[in-house]
């Protein structure tokens, strides 16, 4: 489990995030949603620890965030942030062998690219597994980089937007693998989403954020309702059931 204690982060003399306290339930698919500016990247940020929080803390399996070792901290966490350069070319296996890095130091052993050739087969991304990451399309370059975050084969699965650049077919597959991550293998998984439907369809759990502030959390189906969303959002939002599914309708 990972819970966030009264965590604050300040820029400009703005509350980014002010005074967060959330739990996060182990195996399962939590979604960060919210307006613009509500302070859910930061808040992954910090929970990764590429930021640091202002005051607060951060708690892995009861274990403060900060006494742990940078290489320790990268078996257990894994995060893919919004914008990723990376400055030589690599090939699409190359780019998912960094993953294996916190474990390898860069001599990856048979056992490392085992790890590499599932989550290539995962994400498939087999058949171009040796195209160039400036010959993909905005799509195939984003599944590869999630790629390479399935191969650090970590407990936690942070995502910053990742269904970003993603047709409708790819963003399916992409929450379908989250899924298969959580049922078939108990990895946690964060993920911040800007498309409230996704999150209704395939998390467990939802945070509902708002000005830095949670506005609501907990299971998605008491999130994913007009009250709330209205608090979040400032404006209406119908809610109807597909197949089990609630589904919110903003269009009208």
């Amino acid at each position: 489990m990972i819970e966030v204690l009264n965590v604050s982060k300040q820029y400009e003399r703005k509350n980014v995030i002010d005074q967060v306290s959330i739990k996060i339930a182990k195996g399962k698919i939590t979604s960060f949603i919210g307006p613009n500016g509500a302070g859910k990247s930061t808040l992954l940020s910090i929970i990764s620890r590429l930021i640091q929080a202002d005051e607060g803390e951060v708690l892995i399996e009861g274990k403060k965030l900060n006494s742990y070792k940078s290489k320790d901290l990268a078996k257990r966490i894994s995060i893919l942030k919004q914008s990723n350069h990376i400055n030589i070319r690599l090939t699409i296996r190359e780019l998912v062998s960094f993953g294996r890095f916190p474990y390898s130091q860069g001599r990856l052993t048979k056992e490392d690219w085992n790890y590499v050739d599932e989550a290539i087969a995962y994400m498939e991304l087999k058949e171009i597994e040796n195209k160039y990451l400036d010959q993909l399309s905005g799509g195939q370059k984003q599944r590869a980089f999630i790629a390479m975050v399935i191969a650090q084969n970590t407990d936690y699965i942070l995502l910053d937007e990742p269904l970003n650049n993603l047709d409708m077919k790819h963003s399916v597959q992409i929450m379908k693998v989250l899924r298969r991550l959580t049922k078939e293998l108990g990895k946690t998984v964060i993920i911040v989403i800007h498309d409230i439907n996704f999150a209704s369809c395939y998390s467990d759990y939802i945070v509902s954020l708002k000005d830095g502030k949670v506005v609501r959390d907990g299971p998605t189906n008491e999130i994913i309702s007009s009250a709330v969303l209205k608090e979040v959002y400032s404006m209406d939002i119908q809610i109807q059931e597909i197949n089990d599914d609630k589904i919110c309708i903003f269009y009208n």
